[in-house]
């Protein structure tokens, strides 16, 4: 299934894609969250025929796959091909770093710079939604804890990440900066995602191509590696890297501007297109 969240912000309605035709859910469901994405909650929606469902009219903005999300977790440098262009070494366990849940927006939103901004960065993810708590799981059995996968833009200023003192959040976290969507494409529909091809445009123009087969931690070594350290529940993103392709490793380097048009994709997951413009 490909779970969608429709309508303006705060007021998204939850529906599933009929093919190309956008279906409401809300007589079934009231939103797409983590209490309604445990296996028997999407087998019964699996059930339902999606032609007893009414099409929305229009074309509604799309929010952001999951509602009331939990945590957003985000592991750098998992690429190995990534790690390469930035010059640095493959780590040998998860770089794992948060990203505010305020900074998620949906797939077609405006990326929104903020004030002082000069190297705002585009990063095309895979994005992983648990979908029952798991703690002290084992890469064997760690997928069977996904509720299903998501485009995700870790937007990144650069400047904020690597010369503000602290950590990575402080250049991740800012709003707009996780277009998230537009589906919630459930696990059954993704046989491999150590598979998948994936790529970013700016202005039309391929910046980032890459299959996230050359992860470094594979999507159950990542959950596994997590799951160690604390809880995961029902809702938490995790975001898995990027590959290479973004403006800090190019050289020259090349950051976003106003006007700006990213276009991602990843395979069988949907496609965004968001438009850059500058905070008041």
């Amino acid at each position: 299934m490909k779970l969608v969240r429709y309508g303006a912000p705060g007021a998204e309605k939850p529906g599933l894609m009929d093919g190309e035709t956008l279906r409401d859910l809300s007589a079934h469901v009231d939103d797409i969250t983590g209490a309604m994405l445990g296996d028997a909650s999407l087998d019964a929606l699996r059930g339902i025929d999606p032609a007893s469902l009414p099409a929305v009219e229009g074309n509604p903005r799309i929010g952001p796959c999951v509602g009331n999300f939990g945590k957003f977790l985000c592991i750098g440098l998992n690429y190995s091909d990534h790690a390469e262009e930035q010059g640095l070494p493959i780590p040998a366990h998860p770089i794992l770093f948060f990203k505010a849940n305020s900074a998620i927006v949906g797939p077609n939103d405006d990326v929104v710079m903020p004030r002082g901004s000069k190297r705002s960065d585009w990063e095309v993810e895979l994005g992983v939604v648990i979908g029952k708590e798991a703690k002290y799981v084992s890469k064997d059995d760690a997928l069977d804890y996904v509720a299903g996968y998501c485009v995700i833009n870790d937007v990144s200023e650069r400047e904020f990440q690597q010369n503000l003192t602290g950590q990575w959040t402080k250049g991740k976290s800012c709003d707009t900066f996780g277009p998230t969507g537009p589906y919630l494409v459930t696990r059954d529909e993704v046989p491999d995602p150590q598979a998948l091809d994936m790529s970013l445009k700016v202005n039309g123009e391929q910046m980032q191509t890459g299959n996230t087969a050359t992860m470094i931690f594979s999507v159950a070594e990542i959950i596994e590696h997590l799951s160690q350290l604390f809880t995961l529940h029902p809702g938490d993103i995790i975001s898995t890297g990027t590959p290479p392709g973004v403006g800090d490793g190019m050289r020259p380097q090349r950051y976003l501007s106003v006007g700006d048009v990213m276009e991602l994709e990843i395979e069988g997951l949907g496609v965004q297109r968001t438009e850059v413009r500058q905070d008041a």
